[in-house]
């Protein structure tokens, strides 16, 4: 008996057993499974590719796959790392095909309880760290965004971006140094 999911699933086995629904072309298994990603790919893609006006094809994309190939999961990860590795793939590809220079995206987001001072420092820090995650690369980026905001780790981002352990911590390690460069405003000692 199938398990019926009529909201967002709270494990990994139940992220499983819904991709098993969808790998059977349950249509509203993968309507659940498309709106519990849809948030977490749109802000991953929005940090990777700096390009806002391409997010939202890019998770279409993703989920298009993931219908298609629901079926040649392995069970070798969760099902967020492949899926999430999915949508590496694709905004990597998107942004070659992409001829349009790159664009930071400003706005006010995430109200604040604070007073108008400690808000306006808030907006003000979250700008400075948003213009120096702008300044580095894509693969980069894609490490800082799934450490620090998705929670992954080292292991899981090293399948979903389909490079060596090693090589992820070696993004980081420079990821880290040069936005402490940015961050310190001296933008002259960058290699």
């Amino acid at each position: 008996m199938k398990p019926d999911f009529r909201s967002a699933p709270a494990s990994t086995e139940d992220e499983v057993a819904l991709l098993r629904q969808v790998s059977e072309r349950d249509r509203h298994a993968f309507e659940l499974l498309y709106r519990v990603y849809y948030r977490r790919l749109t802000r991953f893609l929005e940090q990777v590719t700096r390009r806002p006006q391409m997010v939202e094809e890019i998770v279409n994309d993703t989920m298009l796959v993931v219908w298609r190939k629901a079926d040649t999961f392995n069970h070798g990860s969760r099902v967020s790392t492949w899926i999430f590795a999915i949508a590496y793939r694709k905004a990597l590809k998107a942004m070659k095909r992409a001829a349009e220079p790159r664009r930071v995206p400003w706005d006010g987001e995430m109200g604040s309880t604070c007073g108008p001072e400690e808000e306006l420092i808030e907006r003000e820090a979250r700008n400075r760290l948003r213009r120096a995650l702008a300044g580095l690369s894509a693969e980069h980026r894609a490490v800082v965004e799934l450490t620090y905001y998705h929670g992954y780790a080292y292991r899981e981002i090293a399948e979903i971006v389909g490079c060596p352990v090693d090589t992820v911590k070696t993004r980081m390690f420079h990821a880290r140094r040069k936005l402490k460069i940015l961050l310190d405003g001296r933008r002259e000692e960058l290699p």
